[in-house]
């Protein structure tokens, strides 16, 4: 009787871990509000590189999503190119930081479930569609990278939110070194509202941002937050007309762009890593960065200014 209890245990048990794959599969990146009747289309057919649109101006990268008929929802190949884009950036000497934005009403509003996905490899004879490691493999290689990728730029990355940012949208801004809002913007940990726990990085960024207690507010309820909330926070730098957003974090971003990049993008891994570390591991690393950036031009320019009581010229390097 007990060994037929426990065959019956563990066959309930495997057909509903096999559900619950199923389930955070199909559901764990969503945008977040359904689409509007014009939003019917199920894959983006302008290039890709109108999609996340570039450029370059005056050292500062400019990366901006660009379907605003589906606010920004985006697609694993717009994924890509912003990784990529960010990638190029902490590569590319002459680009001193960045700025992530978008177009419309949406900053973005989490993944398109509409684009498809690329078809998973065969399966043996009589396997499940689906099985585990699934979907916790589809979180890493895609939310958690395009979160980790603003994380990891050796540049300041700016984001510059002009609306909604849901889901993985909002993570996408929370990773950002600063944040402009415009007026109007909201956050929203929609997660709850779909029956799902939050991924893209959500439930790392947010106590380490706001403090435990306030992040549980904000994923167990899954309430928008206005972007004068979010400045009160902390999780907003400034909030601004929308009409003032691109020049508010370009501004930002162009003073960055003037520093000292080496000393500015160390200053960024150590404060990261300071959320993690114990604090003699945090005062050795700080000890080492400060002896591999004092042999950088820039290090020995500023030395120079101070001594010569005028304004450094960074070069970058």
């Amino acid at each position: 009787m007990r060994r037929r209890f426990a065959l019956f245990t563990a066959q309930t048990l495997v057909r509903d871990v096999t559900r619950v794959s199923v389930v955070v599969v199909g559901m764990a990146h969503f945008a977040a509000t359904a689409p509007r009747p014009e939003e019917d289309e199920a894959v983006p057919d302008q290039p890709l590189e109108e999609q996340v649109l570039h450029r370059v101006e005056n050292r500062v990268s400019w990366i901006t999503l660009n379907r605003p008929e589906v606010r920004n929802a985006i697609t694993p190949d717009q994924r890509e190119r912003v990784i990529s884009l960010l990638e190029d950036a902490s590569a590319q000497v002459e680009i001193g930081a960045v700025v992530l934005t978008a177009t419309g009403d949406g900053f973005c509003t989490g993944a398109d479930l509409r684009a498809g996905r690329r078809p998973a490899p065969p399966r043996p004879e009589g396997a499940p569609d689906r099985i585990v490691g699934d979907a916790s493999r589809m979180i890493r290689r895609g939310a958690q990278r395009l979160v980790s990728a603003v994380l990891d730029c050796e540049k300041p990355v700016v984001g510059a939110v002009n609306g909604t940012a849901a889901g993985i949208g909002a993570h996408l801004a929370f990773a950002c070194d600063l944040v402009v809002a415009a007026e109007g913007a909201r956050f929203i940990e929609v997660f709850v509202r779909r029956g799902i726990s939050p991924d893209g990085g959500g439930a790392y960024l947010l106590p380490r941002l706001i403090g435990l207690q306030k992040a549980k507010e904000l994923v167990f309820f899954g309430d928008d937050l206005h972007a004068e909330e979010a400045a009160a926070l902390g999780l907003v730098n400034r909030v601004v007309p929308r009409e003032q957003l691109e020049h508010a974090a370009g501004e930002l971003a162009q003073r960055l762009a003037g520093g000292p990049t080496k000393a500015i993008g160390m200053a960024k891994w150590l404060l990261n890593r300071s959320l993690e570390s114990d604090r003699r591991t945090a005062f050795d690393e700080e000890a080492w960065a400060q002896e591999l950036i004092v042999g950088t031009a820039d290090a020995g320019e500023g030395l120079r200014a101070f001594a010569e009581r005028r304004a450094p010229e960074f070069k970058g390097y």
